[in-house]
């Protein structure tokens, strides 16, 4: 399988956050697979949390709520 290479523009202060994050024997490549992979477990693990209370109906009713409060855009 053949890699290809992108850029990508971020802050200095975000770079110099992957950059202590990042260990000597590490790409910044690995260091955003291993906090996306994170995220995502993290994610998967809130699946269902929900399920069976009426949290999503406040969730929505909150978000309908908020909307309605700031209006057309």
């Amino acid at each position: 399988m053949q890699h290809m290479s992108k850029s990508i523009r971020v802050t200095e202060e975000t770079h110099a956050t992957l950059e202590s994050l990042k260990g000597d024997d590490e790409t910044f490549d690995e260091v955003i697979a291993t906090l996306l992979k994170a995220r995502r477990e993290t994610i998967r693990d809130g699946a269902g949390l929900w399920e069976g209370t009426d949290a999503p109906h406040n969730a929505r009713a909150a978000r309908k709520s908020l909307k309605q409060d700031v209006g057309p855009q």
